[in-house]
């Protein structure tokens, strides 16, 4: 899929950028969030990233009321009729597939800012001019460029762009993926990419489609490739109790690095899930999935991933890690 602006000049739908970020690959960072997502995880943290196009989301708390403010009716090519608001003129509603004409003028327009526009198309010059303004700090950690979703292969036309624009520039780079993708649309990706991080989310393909919507036939396929075509690879399993932190799937994980990918990868980093995105949900006016979760004590799951890790490292010999908060052993 690739995006084009009003004049026509290709673009990308990026919903987040984030500078200074230490955990997306080597050094300092510039993080990228591209917009779409192939996949519906219920543990997913950012639901805005899912659909591949422009979303606009509501933050009642910050509306100063229809009657001292009003700029999203004023400002509305349809009078309004999308938007509705409680007794006390709070907004509390936007009903764009009715009325709307995803004109977003309402979002733009909104002084406290109740009204996000999820999602914003930019340029390959507009996003090397970000890119570039973080530059100093790649050059002193050996940080570089991580493209993150979503699901960056959505858009990998864009993404092969605008990553041969940063190799060419002398900026590392790094793409994060579930690789649920066609073969040809992640290798054209992968021309540029110095390092991969992706998830294995669970090894039985029917338990991955329960949670996650799709099977993990194609990931586990582009897991191989990737390893066969000497990609530097970091594998990241959301280790969520009850649903995929059971002994049985961990060493089928574990089975499938060591005799699949031949233990070749950088790092297995095993991520506690944390309960987040609950206020992004209630701004897009959906229900979270894993609302009614109840996460065990920190203690005890620092100490699940650490008997997990443990295991690993005795019974497999991978590189195993808890979290990502130690600095990756690689030098691209």
């Amino acid at each position: 899929m690739l995006h084009k602006t009003d004049s026509g000049t290709p673009c990308a739908l990026i919903s987040n950028i984030q500078h200074y970020t230490i955990h997306d690959g080597p050094g300092i960072r510039t993080a990228i969030f591209f917009t779409g997502c192939t996949m519906s995880c219920i543990w997913c943290s950012n639901p805005e990233t899912i659909k591949p196009y422009e979303r606009l989301g509501i933050y009642p708390a910050r509306c100063i009321s229809q009657q001292k403010c009003g700029t999203c009716i004023k400002t509305c090519k349809q009078k309004g009729q999308p938007i509705k608001f409680d007794t006390n003129g709070i907004l509390t509603a936007l009903h764009m597939t009715e009325t709307c004409t995803n004109c977003f003028t309402c979002a733009q327009n909104c002084p406290p800012r109740a009204i996000k526009l999820w999602g914003e198309k930019m340029t390959l010059p507009e996003l090397m001019k970000v890119i570039e303004s973080d530059r100093s700090f790649y050059d002193k950690s050996g940080g570089g460029v991580t493209l993150n979703g979503g699901e960056v292969m959505m858009q990998w036309a864009f993404a092969e762009m605008l990553l041969k624009t940063c190799k060419e520039s002398g900026i590392n780079t790094c793409v994060e993926t579930a690789l649920h993708c066609p073969q040809e649309h992640m290798e054209a990706v992968y021309q540029y990419t110095d390092l991969v991080i992706a998830d294995i989310k669970h090894m039985d393909t029917d338990a991955h489609k329960r949670y996650t919507g799709v099977g993990n036939e194609r990931i586990l396929s582009n897991l191989i490739q990737t390893i066969k075509l000497g990609k530097n690879l970091v594998i990241r399993t959301p280790v969520i109790p009850g649903y995929n932190d059971d002994e049985q799937n961990i060493r089928a994980t574990a089975e499938f690095i060591k005799n699949k990918l031949k233990s070749e990868i950088i790092a297995w980093q095993l991520l506690p899930f944390k309960k987040l995105g609950t206020e992004k949900y209630e701004s897009l006016m959906l229900k979270y999935p894993m609302e009614d979760y109840t996460s065990p004590e920190r203690t005890q799951w620092e100490h699940k991933l650490i008997e997990l890790a443990a295991m690993i490292k005795a019974d497999y010999g991978l590189p195993v890690e808890n979290g990502t908060g130690k600095k990756l052993n690689i030098v691209l």
